[in-house]
C-alpha cells in the first residue's frame, strides 16, 4: 500500500487540506447544502418517513421511506460530510430514484466527530442496517457518498460479522474515502483524532475483505485525492469502477433521485 501513502506523503497540512477540498473548486460550491436541505424537505412534505430509533445516542435514528406495495428491499443510504457534518434530513430527496422503482430507502444518522471516532461511527451503521433487516425484509443494497461511502465500504471488512450480511446484494460507494491515513494530516484531523493505528483498522482499503458484490463510483470532474480513492478501493476489491462523465463531488450523488439513471442502475443490479 506504499503507493498509496506517496499520494500525501512529505506534503504540509495545507496541502493536504487542499487536496481533499471540494467546495472551492466547484461553481457555486457554497451554494449545495442549502439547495440540498430545500429538496429534502420538500420531498418529506409529500413523502413522510417513519423514523426508527435503533441505538441509544441522539443521532442514532433513520428516516425509512417506502414505496406503494410490498417493496422489493431496502437501499440504504449514507451521507457524508467528512464524518463530521450533516444528517439524515438533508438528503431525502435522493430516495426518489430507487422508491419509484419500488424498494423501501432508509437514510441514517449517526454521531459525528468530535463526538465519536470513525471506529463507533462504523458500529452504529452496522447496528442501523441491523435495525432495517428486521423490518423490511428481502436484499439489501448499501450507498454511502464520501465518508458515508468509506462507511458502506467497511460493511464489506472481515472484522465485522453481522448476522444481515448475506441479504447484501450490492454496495456501491460514491465518491468514497477508502485509505483514510493521508487524513491524519489533514486540519480535519483535529475533530477525527485519527492515530495510525485507527487509520488502518477502518481503512477499507488495508482490511480482509468479504466476498459482496461492489461497484465504486467516483465523478470523473472530481479532485485527483477522491479519484485515487476511488480507484484504490476498485483495485482492492477487484470491482468495477465508474468515472461518471462531467460530475464533481457535490453532484455525482444526483442520480440517486432518478429512477432510469445509470447510478440507480448499477445499484439495482
Amino acid at each position: 500500500m506504499t503507493e498509496m501513502r506517496a499520494a500525501t506523503h512529505g506534503q504540509s497540512r495545507a496541502e493536504i487540506d487542499e487536496a481533499y477540498a471540494n467546495a472551492s473548486h466547484i461553481p457555486g460550491g457554497m451554494d449545495y447544502p442549502a439547495r440540498w436541505a430545500a429538496a429534502a424537505a420538500a420531498f418529506r412534505e409529500s413523502h413522510p418517513p417513519q423514523v426508527i430509533v435503533y441505538g441509544d445516542g441522539a443521532r442514532q435514528k433513520l428516516d425509512l421511506f417506502r414505496p406503494e406495495g410490498v417493496a422489493k428491499g431496502a437501499v440504504i443510504f449514507v451521507h457524508g460530510g467528512f464524518w463530521k457534518a450533516f444528517n439524515k434530513s438533508v438528503w431525502s430527496h435522493l430516495a426518489a430514484g430507487a422508491l419509484d422503482r419500488g424498494w423501501a430507502v432508509v437514510m441514517p444518522s449517526y454521531t459525528l466527530a468530535p463526538e465519536a471516532r470513525i471506529g463507533a461511527m462504523t458500529r452504529e451503521i452496522e447496528a442501523a442496517i441491523g435495525a432495517v433487516a428486521e423490518v423490511v425484509p428481502g436484499p439489501i443494497r448499501l450507498a454511502g457518498h464520501s465518508a458515508g461511502g468509506h462507511l458502506v465500504a467497511r460493511m464489506a471488512c472481515a472484522d465485522l460479522t453481522p448476522g444481515w450480511r448475506d441479504r447484501v446484494a450490492r454496495i456501491v460507494p460514491i465518491s468514497p474515502l477508502s485509505d483514510l491515513r493521508p487524513l491524519m494530516g489533514a486540519t480535519i484531523n483535529d475533530d477525527l483524532g485519527l492515530d495510525e493505528e485507527e487509520a488502518v483498522a477502518e481503512s477499507p482499503v488495508l482490511c480482509d475483505q468479504v466476498n459482496l458484490p461492489m461497484t465504486v463510483w467516483v465523478g470523473a470532474a472530481e479532485r485527483p485525492a477522491f479519484l485515487d480513492q476511488a480507484r484504490w478501493l476498485a483495485e482492492r476489491r477487484g470491482c468495477d469502477l465508474v468515472e461518471a462523465p462531467g460530475r464533481h463531488h457535490f453532484d455525482v450523488i444526483e442520480g440517486l433521485a432518478e429512477a432510469d439513471s445509470p447510478l440507480i442502475q448499477a445499484l439495482l443490479a
